[in-house]
Order: structure tokens, then sequence, then C-alpha cells
């Protein structure tokens, strides 16, 4: 068993204990294998190597809008220039006459010889086709070549989780496909006798099954390969067989459920037969019985049962280490520190809060669901992120919690 910090019984590891054992963990494990994809195929996946772009972005001096392209020691407030040519985006233009303007259109080519750009409305239109200009200075109103990217500079190093705009970026710079590590392939299983699909009806002592729903929408949303690996009954050599098959399918297990010390979760049992178990139990509310270890060499990740435990544990520690052993350069969120409107008294773990940002009468504040039951996921749907309370610390209205939004939980 690794040296870790949630083994033992008697102790509650904390979460930057737990975040740095994971860490390490997930950077001992052999580097995922990189493939060339399509840009189109790319949005969620981890860069292999560094891009280093061949082009200059924009590749000429272009036009920032509609109007006359013209040579600036021509603009003299109230001076007349002739119209020499007209040049739309995508049309390669003449060099500029001395003495005239171009009529230039947003995105088109600045022509030789010119060196700034007068808007369409601060010109006066002559009878004669000429158009009487204000003063102007060099570079106004021109998008210089390069001024985007440089030829040879690097856009993104290895390690980073391309967005959309990153991809735009790409493509701007003319690259058609990336090296990205191939994604993670993550089994999501539940625990329970008592969880149901749902369309099906319930029966007396049955519940939907929320937590598998939760876990595969999420890390889809982030890029990773989904196996719906289903639920697991409260049978200890059915989950023990159920484990090793997965282990031989995926490159991770994330369970929910089945974790915890009652006589019918068999999850910890399991993975300790079929492997090693490194951290077990978290000191956090809510989300205690949290676990990481190994079935064979696959990874496992079992989270707790109840919902909002799920969604806490799997955005605090399994999120992650799921994109550290993507290969992806991730630092966990930095919080902002909010003032809250709202008193709790001490707690004996750091307690993970659903809260609201409200602007109120003095200000932005924090404002608690009411009910912060771990088994209550409605109040995630309401709220916009955690805030947290440490042990052992009092919060009286006006103090100020640490708060991280969903949003950047995930990003």
């Amino acid at each position: 068993m690794s040296a870790g910090c949630g083994c033992d019984r008697g102790h509650l590891a904390t979460l930057e204990e737990v975040l740095s054992q994971l860490q390490r963990e997930a950077q001992a494990l052999p580097v995922m294998e990189a493939v060339h994809l399509p840009l189109k195929e790319v949005c969620g996946a981890v860069l292999a190597e560094p891009v280093v772009s061949a082009v200059q972005v924009p590749p000429a001096d272009n036009s920032a809008m509609d109007g006359y392209a013209l040579c600036a020691k021509d603009a003299i407030a109230g001076a007349e220039l002739a119209v020499s040519q007209r040049i739309p985006a995508g049309i390669a233009p003449q060099p500029l006459q001395a003495g005239s303007c171009a009529r230039i259109f947003t995105g088109a080519e600045v022509p030789l010889g010119a060196d700034a750009v007068v808007m369409q409305e601060d010109v006066e239109v002559l009878p004669d086709g000429r158009i009487r200009i204000p003063a102007m200075k060099a570079s106004q109103n021109v998008r210089r070549a390069g001024q985007d990217i440089a030829i040879g500079a690097t856009l993104f190093e290895a390690g980073r989780r391309l967005q959309s705009a990153d991809i735009g970026l790409l493509a701007s710079i003319g690259v058609a496909s990336v090296a990205v590590r191939r994604r993670l392939r993550v089994a999501v299983l539940s625990s329970g006798d008592e969880l149901v699909q749902p369309g099906i009806p319930l029966a007396a002592g049955q519940l939907y099954n929320s937590n598998q729903f939760t876990l595969i929408s999420t890390l889809a949303s982030m890029g990773f390969e989904i196996l719906d690996a289903g639920t697991l009954p409260d049978n200890l050599e059915a989950t023990r067989r159920r484990l090793i098959e997965l282990a031989g399918t995926a490159d991770v297990i994330i369970s929910s459920g089945g974790v915890s010390v009652g006589e019918e979760d068999h999850l910890k049992t399991a993975v300790e037969a079929e492997g090693r178990m490194v951290l077990w139990k978290l000191g956090i509310k809510p989300g205690k019985p949290l676990a990481f270890g190994y079935v064979g060499k696959t990874p496992f990740i079992g989270l707790p049962g109840n919902p909002v435990a799920v969604w806490v544990t799997l955005l605090v520690a399994a999120v992650p280490w799921l994109r550290w052993r993507q290969g992806e350069n991730f630092e966990p969120p930095l919080p902002y520190a909010v003032p809250c409107a709202f008193s709790r008294k001490l707690g004996k773990r750091r307690e993970y809060l659903r809260v609201q940002r409200q602007m109120t009468p003095a200000g932005v504040r924090l404002v608690a669901y009411p009910n912060q039951s771990s088994g209550v996921l409605s109040s995630v749907c309401w709220s916009d992120g955690l805030a947290w309370q440490e042990a052992g610390q009092l919060v009286n209205e006006g103090d100020t919690l640490p708060f991280v939004s969903y949003a950047d939980w995930l990003a």
C-alpha cells in the first residue's frame, strides 16, 4: 500500500494532502499515447506537443474598418484625394498611386504606399468622386502584419487542454490537425441494490440512480471517453468480478456509493482484494468516504453515495486527478474571498456550501441554500458555486469565505 494520507482509519486526510497524493499517483503512471486528430475532433483534448506558428497573423497589414486607405503624410485636414482603386477583402491590391486614396473594406489588405485608414463616416464624398479627409496619423485603423501571431511564436505548450477559442486560433495559422493525448477512457459505475434507472417505476425502498447521470454528463462534457458500466449489486463476489472486467477495458474506474463502512458496502473490500487502496476518508463535508486505489494496475476512484457528496468530491478531487492523468498542466482554481450573508456555527471538518452570489444592498454577498444536506441535489442546481468553511471556524454575517464557481471548477 502506498504511503498515503487516508488509509489510516483514524486519520481524516485534508484535501490538500489528498490532492498532493493524487497528483503524484497520476504523474507516476505511463503517459497517455499521442494521436493526431483533425481540429474538429480535439475540443477538450490535451496537447501532446507544443504548437509553433509557421505563419504570421495577420499575414499582411489590413484595414480595421470600412473606409479609405491613404498615406498619412497626405492626410492634412481638408485635403481632397482622388480614389484610385477599390479593395474588398480577399483581393490583392495594387500599390497606391501617389497623392490618392483607395476605397477599402474591413479585413482587406492595405496597399503598398498606404499606412493609415480613415473611417468612411469621417470623410466627405465630393460630387466628382474625390473625398475630403480629416488629419490622420500613420497606423490609424490598420492592423499590422503579425500583430496577433509572429512567425515562430509558440501558441500553446504541451499539456494544454484545448478549448473552442484555442481551436479557432490553431485554424488561424493554417493548422489542420494536432497531436493530442488519447482521451482517457473512464468506466462509470454505481453501487447499490436500491438503485433504479429513470423510466422504471419505483418499488418500495428504491431510488432513481441520479449519480450515474451526474458523473457521465460532467465527464463527457470535459472530453473524456465514457464507458457506462451500470450498477453493481450489493454482493462482494459480483463486485470483484465486475471490477476485474472493467480493469481490463478502462483507463480508470469511477464509482459512486459502496465505499463507506456499512455491511452492504463492498467496493472498498473488493478493491483491496483485487489490488490495493491508497487513500480512504477525506476530511471534508460532504464527501468523507472518498477512496483511491488500484484494481490490478487500473486506478480506481470511489466517490460517496449521496448526490451532493458525489458532486463535491467529483469537483475537488476526482476531476483534478483525471486531468493530471490525461497529461494536462492543471492547477486547481484559485478562490475569491466573498462576504457572506449568513452565519454558521463551528464544524469539525471543512464544509463545502452550495451558494449563490447575489447583489444585496450591502454589495455582492454569498447566499447559502437553506438545506445543506448531502442528499439535496436541487441545492446544486440552485447554486452557482461552492464556498467553504474550515474546521473550527465560526462564520458571522459579513465574514468572507473562499468561493469558486462551478464554471471555474470545470474550466
